[in-house]
């Protein structure tokens, strides 16, 4: 969990534009984890920062913007941490209306119930929700999802693409050593395997057809 907050603390501050604009930093929470139809910042955000915090966490997440889809995610807890998950209902409680964030702690006197999410003030912030509207808490799971990489990369890249796709490498077998964002020399080797062993020409070089065969193996 403590990964898991780590990256939703990072976004505190994140704030919706009023007018025509819109952050793109909040519009791409949407767009990381596959909800393509949100373009703006005005969507309600609630479940897309949450699914984003936990895309990146490598953590079970559903493609929702509905916020009581989180309550079929992970698994339920009755003595939540912080980090686990906590569901409100809002307007009504046989609705489909709600909030989502992360929990964070209670109240002394267990009313309130201290939430870290987005869309709190139309920006992410850690606010106190009322625990009369309480759903549930969940606590993630890792996901069985591995998510590749797009565009080409090659020996000497670096950044958040090279980790994710040492990542998969590893999950597919190939020895690249720590998924530490440097596409060196381990990397290359196993990818010029990779491409060696599907077929390939063994370039070294991660691009669309490298990418398909290793989705291949890694659905396999």
């Amino acid at each position: 969990m403590s990964e898991l907050l780590k990256i939703a603390t990072s976004q505190l501050g994140q704030k919706e534009i009023s007018g025509p604009e819109d952050n793109p930093t909040i519009v791409n929470y949407a767009k990381e984890i596959g909800i393509s139809w949100i373009d703006d910042d005005e969507t309600p955000w609630c479940s897309v920062f949450v699914g984003w915090c936990a895309f990146k966490a490598g953590l079970s997440y559903t493609k929702s913007a509905l916020a009581r889809s989180w309550m079929h995610i992970g698994t339920p807890v009755s003595v939540p941490e912080p980090g686990d998950v906590v569901i409100f209902w809002r307007e009504s409680l046989l609705g489909t209306s709600g909030h989502v964030g992360f929990f964070m702690g209670y109240s002394q006197d267990l009313k309130r119930i201290y939430c870290l999410g987005g869309n709190q003030g139309n920006q992410v912030s850690i606010s106190a929700q009322s625990a009369e509207r309480l759903l549930g808490f969940r606590r993630l799971t890792k996901s069985t999802i591995i998510s590749l990489p797009d565009g080409v990369l090659r020996l000497g890249d670096t950044g958040d693409k090279v980790v994710q796709l040492q990542d998969a490498m590893k999950a597919a077998s190939y020895e690249v050593g720590t998924s530490d964002g440097v596409f060196g020399s381990k990397m290359d080797a196993a990818i010029k395997l990779l491409q060696t062993n599907g077929g390939l020409k063994p370039d070294g070089v991660y691009g669309p057809q490298t990418k398909n065969l290793l989705n291949t193996i890694l659905n396999a």
